[in-house]
């Protein structure tokens, strides 16, 4: 479903509402239709024949029918909130799916361009439709029901006057193009700016680390006066516009002015009638008029742009499921290459590997060397440039999505619990456990007594993890994972918060399951315990058991020693006497 498919089926949900709209509307418009003819009839049949008391009963009942209309507007601003709110929640949950499925996401840090999506354009969105419910709808209804009201008062003026109306609603209307593309340079340039503002402060310390602080500042200096122009752009087209629309709204007034006295010296037109159709142009028709281009050319412009923005990134295409069964957990990796772009410098290349049941399989090198990215392809999250990565004999991107999510589990550093039940958060991906089993996991693990403290698999997880650590978030993951059936389980740095101790045990938790488990190494004690050690140095990889590559890889013998030897003692400085 596209977004605008999205917005539409979102507001048609609401029809009740519409509804309660559509008759706020004929009750707000009542006074648009009435001001003109009450005024009419207070001065031909009132104040114009020497009878003020029935012209001051007529002002009367103009002020009734006004009241009538406030009290229509105010039920307006009543239904507002029940038909805008579920659609910001539909298009909120629209670009989070769509950020999710992102086939380019920001490595390492936060999607800056995602957040400005939500907290801008949907906001954007939201916004302008209240704007359209509200302001735009009322003024439709007050021009509809003050040109009704101005032919049934003067016709023949009516007509007069309706042509420079016509002609600046055409003449807007074919500004509205350009005014478009502007609003949107100027959607696009905001994303910009929130993407090089949120990378820069993000990496502020390696910034400062590295002396870009120059580099920085134009970068974002750029963004900002990219900003500015497309800001400055859309002002001017605005300006136009308001030109254009005061042409619309002033000279049908004046035309008005020089007309009506002759028509009432003629005969063809009375002095309250006059009256009436002057105050139809000028309290009525005028404001609404021009309110009504102020809003096209905002309001709608800034919702047909986000609208559109929204769906170019939120739209999420139609999967593509495989068909290939795979024969076994068996995972077959034939030279293997892949880079971040065309021209990049691959960070895998020309990989094999198998992986069996019963293998446990410890992943180390220098970090940004590419480890999580070999977990990215081994489950099929990322597409090789070269070379395939086979699951039981099939590559496995090729196979069905919902059988690779239930023999393929990856846990990464970053460990996601949620709100709800520690139930809720270990049954995630193992709907049919069991309570034992769940507990089970858990003590497999080392999370028991963890879930012992917070109280027991009914215990809450509050928002944002609270009451649970880092540490804490890793072992529930963990254990999550541990009651699944997954047969190849990948630990992409997943003990990272843990102590060495507790880190150890869950290796040797998930290793005793069966299966296949790859460990990225987030301590070097990880190869100590694999079976196997694949050691990731850029252009070459070396597999090989722990004491073999001692021998046989330099780069592995280098940092094996570098990580067991003793650091050296703090020397006491100069003139500060050692503690007796």
């Amino acid at each position: 479903m596209s977004v605008h498919q999205l917005y539409g089926s979102a507001l048609g949900k609401q029809w009740r509402g519409g509804l309660i709209l559509l008759g706020c509307s004929v009750l707000e418009g009542v006074p648009a239709f009435y001001s003109g003819r009450l005024v009419e009839l207070a001065v031909d049949r009132g104040f114009g024949v020497g009878d003020p008391l029935t012209g001051m009963t007529w002002l009367a009942v103009f002020g009734v029918v006004a009241l009538l209309g406030a009290i229509g507007s105010r039920l307006v601003w009543q239904q507002l909130g029940k038909v805008v709110e579920p659609l910001r929640d539909a298009l909120v949950e629209a670009v989070v799916r769509g950020v999710l499925h992102d086939p380019a996401p920001p490595r390492n840090q936060p999607d800056a361009s995602g957040v400005a999506r939500i907290t801008q354009h949907v906001e954007v969105v939201r916004d302008a439709t209240a704007g359209l419910l509200v302001q735009a709808r009322g003024m439709i209804v007050t021009t509809f029901a003050a040109l009704a009201g101005l032919f049934t008062v003067a016709g023949g003026l009516a007509w007069l006057v309706a042509a420079p109306v016509l002609g600046s609603i055409v003449l807007f209307a074919c500004l509205l193009p350009s005014l478009a593309r502007r609003q949107r340079a100027l959607a696009l340039a905001d994303e910009r700016t929130a993407e090089t503002a949120g990378t820069t402060l993000a990496g502020m310390r390696d910034v400062v680390a590295c002396g870009a602080e120059a580099t920085a500042v134009m970068a974002l200096h750029n963004s900002v006066d990219a900003q500015a122009a497309a800001a400055m752009a859309v002002a001017r087209s605005s300006a136009l516009r308001t030109l254009v629309i005061s042409i619309g709204a002033f000279l049908p007034l004046v035309l008005a002015l020089l007309v009506a006295p002759s028509m009432v010296t003629a005969g063809t037109l009375t002095a309250g009638a006059a009256l009436g159709a002057l105050v139809y142009l000028a309290t009525t028709m005028q404001p609404a008029l021009r309110g009504l281009a102020a809003t096209a050319a905002t309001v709608v412009l800034r919702l047909l742009v986000a609208l559109r923005r929204l769906a170019e990134t939120a739209e999420i295409p139609e999967p593509v499921d495989g068909d290939e069964e795979p024969s076994d957990a068996v995972v077959s990796v034939r030279e293997l290459t892949f880079g971040w772009g065309e021209h990049a410098e691959p960070i895998v290349r020309g990989l094999d590997l198998d992986l069996v049941a019963g293998d446990h399989l410890a992943v180390v090198g220098p970090s940004g060397i590419g480890k999580s990215t070999l977990a990215g392809l081994i489950t099929g999250m990322l597409e090789p440039q070269e070379g395939r990565v086979l699951l039981g004999g099939a590559p496995v991107r090729d196979t069905p999505a919902e059988l690779r999510h239930r023999l393929i589990a990856l846990i990464p550093q970053e460990a996601y619990v949620f709100a709800g039940t520690v139930r809720d958060n270990l049954a995630l991906f193992a709907p049919d456990a069991t309570d034992d089993d769940l507990l089970d996991a858990a003590d497999a693990v080392g999370a028991g007594d963890l879930v012992e403290r917070l109280g027991g698999l009914d215990g809450e997880i509050g928002h944002g993890r609270e009451g649970v650590s880092a540490g804490g978030a890793q072992l529930l993951a963990l254990a999550r994972v541990y009651a699944t059936p997954a047969r190849i389980v990948l630990l992409d740095e997943a003990t990272a918060n843990l102590d060495p101790r507790a880190e150890a045990r869950v290796e040797r938790a998930f290793a005793a399951r069966g299966g296949v488990l790859l460990v990225i190494a987030h301590r070097l004690s990880s190869a100590l315990r694999a079976r196997r050690v694949l050691v990731m140095d850029g252009r070459e990889t070396a597999l090989g058991r722990h004491e073999d590559l001692l021998r046989l890889s330099p780069r592995y013998a280098e940092m094996m020693q570098a990580w067991t030897a003793p650091s050296p003692s703090p020397r006491p400085r100069t003139g500060v006497p050692l503690a007796r």
